[in-house]
């Protein structure tokens, strides 16, 4: 796992001092790679790349990079690992004979992608790789650069334009770092961060400065052949929306018997490749079904106890380290925990506007980092769950929007709006109270934490017209950002344009899809990956291994969702390893109390963030919405932390940028 960075600029662009900019360009991103840094320029074509390497493996120099290809055709830059590249070299070294057989140098995944792409061109090399990677590559016979990142979107990387010159890295504060930087914030990609709580691909915070999608890559020559506002062709090597729909059409015809034993051989395969590291590595170890699957399939590979790492509250409705603690113990893992208090979770929010680099207001930023600071104290590898709501149909949202919808549909919309009104008049932490009352009665399917909140934002539901209108709710923060965002107007996503949907008559799989190209990849993997990274701690998703994906769609839904609940399938593999009576509890989140919090110990600095005259000044925000949303938070009469925290991680990270 590593760090790269770069330009591509004309002469009238191009640095006096090209070496010192571009290591100072990879110093910004020094955590990503700690272990090792390497440059290299070429001013009579415009290029110059850097590096930051975080060694997994092959330790040796022979795995320093920029690395040349054995022909010295390409010159390559590369964050990430390739699961099957000893396959890959196989494959090479079959295909070669006498003088052309490959002269191996060491046993890093970046030499063979090297001479992959030397033999088969990058495209095929990418269809052929199986891992999580960025990469950019200059082609010396070409005079091209090309940008490509992994089929998901685990691994940033970021391309645009400052003052003539193409920057890309895999992070903003690298491009930030290059001569002359001064891009506006773009209000549109603000106005997305508002809705979602993250900025959405391609979009990026500044204008003229893009996310590349996952699946893709982009060439560009010379830069003065390029309009300086062109994004450049994208080209899909792989695409979720046609995996997903050759998935619902070719669909798995075994029994279920045969479902779950296809199903834990996926993930067996793909802990092969993903425990492959000459390093140590371990496991994320939440307690959910998620991340105890893993542990649980690791430990059977494993010779030895799998470290694994879980961190707990001492607020009993955010705590899970109690059942992490539960399955450790019955799995036999090395298993380390820390109860935080909340000192700890205070003092990581001054460091988070420079950690994720880019507005993003997940609150459970703040536990992913902690628990991956303390895991980093023992290994330099982590594997975690996630994925698994997305592919097998976890999420509460894939069964409260059928089910709310098959009710309202009923109603005439005036009935609606009087419920709607009746359910809201109730204060969150009254129906919380009721609920607390009766929960004795109630299934285990109708047990969840915070049930206040979530009624007034079912309540907020009732005038939906069509299931998505549902969805769109209920992946929403703000409902009209452009109202908050001064100047802004809200670009169409994968989530509100209709023509991106999935071809299917399911709405719980086109929320999974959906979820999965614009949720996982700009909230979830971005989250994990720079508050890993953030401490030098390489993760690794083994339910993103595309193949596990392809069969994952392939799965009749019937065997995802079932009596009210998700990833049924998933659950059967976890209890051939996992008694049942374990795990069988109410989802939960990993997240915080921000809600107490912006009442009590971060009051003044939310204030002074959130002040009328401040917003006023800075011209991003109507003060009034947000203002009245921070009176009748600290009032205790709603919950509008989320929608605060958004505004408050942008302003922080205006902060951070101004210091």
């Amino acid at each position: 796992m590593c760090g790269l960075t770069g330009f591509f600029a004309p002469p009238e662009s191009w640095p006096e001092h090209a070496e010192d900019t571009v290591r100072r360009m990879a110093s910004t991103i020094f955590a990503r790679g700690p272990d090792d840094s390497g440059t290299w320029s070429d001013q009579q074509h415009g290029i110059a790349f850097a590096h930051r390497r975080l060694s997994i493996l092959d330790l040796s120099p022979a795995g320093h990079q920029p690395m040349h290809s054995h022909s010295g055709r390409y010159v390559i830059v590369f964050n990430g690992e390739i699961y099957n590249h000893l396959d890959l070299r196989k494959e090479l070294d079959d295909s070669a004979s006498g003088t052309s057989r490959f002269c191996w140098k060491g046993h890093s995944d970046t030499e063979t992608l090297l001479a992959a792409i030397e033999t088969w061109g990058l495209e095929t090399t990418l269809k052929k790789a199986v891992g999580m990677f960025a990469l950019a590559l200059w082609d010396r016979q070409n005079r091209a650069l090309k940008l490509a990142r992994d089929r998901v979107g685990e691994k940033p990387l970021y391309y645009g334009w400052v003052r003539g010159a193409l920057v890309f890295g895999s992070e903003l504060k690298a491009l930030r770092a290059f001569p002359g930087f001064d891009n506006p914030i773009e209000r549109q990609a603000l106005a997305l961060y508002m809705r979602h709580n993250y900025v959405p691909a391609p979009w990026s915070i500044y204008q003229k400065i893009w996310k590349l999608p996952p699946g893709s890559w982009v060439e560009f020559d010379m830069p003065e052949n390029t309009a300086s506002a062109d994004r450049g062709q994208i080209r899909k090597y792989w695409s979720f929306r046609d995996t997903a729909q050759a998935g619902i059409q070719n669909p798995f015809r075994g029994s279920e018997a045969q479902a779950i034993d296809a199903l834990e051989q996926h993930i067996r395969q793909s802990l092969r490749g993903q425990m492959l590291a000459d390093v140590p590595l371990g496991a994320f170890l939440s307690g959910g079904i998620d991340s105890s699957t893993i542990v649980a399939l690791m430990q059977s590979i494993s010779s030895t106890p799998v470290k694994t790492f879980t961190i707990g509250f001492h607020e009993g409705e955010y705590d899970e380290a109690k059942h992490a603690k539960a399955v450790a113990r019955h799995l036999g893992t090395d298993h380390t925990e820390w109860y935080l208090s909340p000192q700890d979770a205070l003092d990581v929010i001054p460091t988070l506007p420079a950690l994720y680099d880019e507005p993003f207001a997940d609150s459970s930023q703040i536990p992913t980092h902690l628990v991956s600071k303390l895991a980093r104290q023992h290994v330099t590898v982590s594997l975690s769950g996630d994925a698994g709501d997305e592919l097998f149909g976890g999420y509460n949202r894939y069964f409260w929007t059928m089910s709310i919808w098959k009710k309202l549909s009923r109603l005439p919309h005036p009935i609606r709006k009087a419920l709607s009104s009746g359910a809201s008049a109730i204060s969150p932490a009254a129906w919380n109270r009721i609920f607390s009352s009766v929960e004795f009665a109630l299934p285990s399917r109708l047990r969840y934490s915070n049930p206040g909140d979530k009624l007034h934002k079912a309540a907020s539901l009732f005038g939906a017209k069509q299931p998505e209108d549902i969805y769109l709710k209920l992946v929403s923060h703000w409902d009209d950002p452009a109202a908050v965002v001064l100047g802004a107007v809200e670009p169409e996503t994968a989530v509100t344009d209709t023509d991106q949907w999935l071809d299917c008559d399911d709405i719980e799989r086109r929320m999974m899809y959906l979820d999965s190209v614009t949720y996982l990849p700009d909230d979830i993997l971005v989250k994990v990956d720079r508050a890993a990274m953030g401490v030098s701690l390489e993760t690794r998703v083994p339910f993103l291994d595309h193949r596990l994906i392809e069969f994952a769609w392939s799965i009749p839904l019937s065997m995802k969702i079932r009596e009210g609940q998700g990833k049924w399938l998933l659950k059967q593999v976890l209890y051939r390893h996992i008694p049942r009576e374990i795990m069988d509890r109410p989802k939960m989140g990993f997240g915080v109390p921000i809600e107490q919090w912006l009442r009590g110990p971060l009051r003044g600095w939310a204030e002074d963030l959130l002040s009328a005259e401040r917003l006023e000044r800075e011209g991003f925000f109507n003060p009034v919405p947000v203002r009245q949303k921070w009176e009748e938070h600290l009032s205790g009469r709603r919950n509008w932390a989320y929608y605060l925290w958004d505004v408050l991680m942008f302003q922080a990270w205006m902060d951070s940028e101004r210091a």
